[in-house]
């Protein structure tokens, strides 16, 4: 059915959805993704991760994402572009260099790739540990998947994120969808991934992957970290990097 691309969108739900248990069972059981992929190659796709995630934490993947971008993206590139460069001066040096690869392009998808960018150098985190660049002319045979991560990672096909037409995502270092044709389709599927296959956030992406699960995928849990524990102290339920950022947009206005 997957070689199929006019595949019933209708069928796909159904298909997930009836196999649900069984998918969760296979996560549980510590499945790789390559065995996942190989039963399951819907589930690395939009539709088919938008229906496990839902299954599984009762959010709509996407809708989500892009509604709560509607209401909060413009204020916080606003504090960010306003605010975070008078703070400090490394910031407002990785603003300048956003600002000429973006160049004169305008839109949401670009709007979206500068909130994130930006969001990674507030929070100190690096974006080699989120995306790995290739040519745009790049086969999926020709990634050189050793350097890449092992968490999940956005392949970006092109000298960056604005200028790439194409993404890929990596899992465990297996290219598990090689043509993603916006960059928030892939970053949807980036984060979803980490929930779908019981992945913790890397301690080196704990702060940006948190603020995005909170302000912009409405999951707030009260207790617990998605975070990995690399040693044995006693974990806040919060970060309070994220918690900071919150209260300060509050402060600038946040509605």
């Amino acid at each position: 059915m997957f070689q199929h691309s006019d595949a019933n969108p209708e069928e796909v739900k159904c298909l997930m959805k009836s196999t649900f248990y069984t998918q969760r069972q296979h996560v549980n059981q510590g499945k790789s993704i390559k065995c996942l992929r190989e039963e399951w190659p819907f589930w690395f796709h939009d539709l088919g991760m938008s229906v496990h995630f839902k299954e599984l934490t009762g959010i709509d993947l996407k809708e989500t994402f892009t509604r709560n971008l509607d209401l909060k993206g413009k204020r916080l590139l606003d504090y960010m572009t306003t605010v975070c460069v008078n703070k400090s001066k490394k910031f407002l040096q990785n603003y300048a260099r956003l600002q000429r690869m973006r160049g004169p392009q305008s839109g949401c998808s670009d709007d979206v790739i500068e909130m994130l960018l930006l969001l990674l150098s507030y929070f100190d985190e690096k974006e080699e540990s989120m995306f790995f660049h290739v040519e745009d002319t790049c086969l999926a045979e020709e990634v050189q998947l050793e350097q890449v991560p092992l968490t999940p990672t956005v392949i970006v096909c092109g000298q960056s994120c604005y200028s790439s037409t194409r993404y890929m995502l990596s899992l465990d270092r297996n290219l598990t969808n090689t043509n993603i044709s916006s960059f928030i389709s892939a970053l949807c599927l980036l984060f979803g991934s980490y929930y779908c296959f019981n992945i913790h956030y890397p301690s080196e992406l704990a702060s940006t992957l948190e603020f995005l699960q909170r302000c912009f995928f409405s999951i707030n849990p009260e207790k617990g970290t998605k975070v990995e524990n690399k040693n044995s102290k006693r974990r806040l339920n919060v970060n309070p990097r994220v918690l900071t950022l919150i209260q300060e947009l509050s402060d600038h206005e946040w509605r």
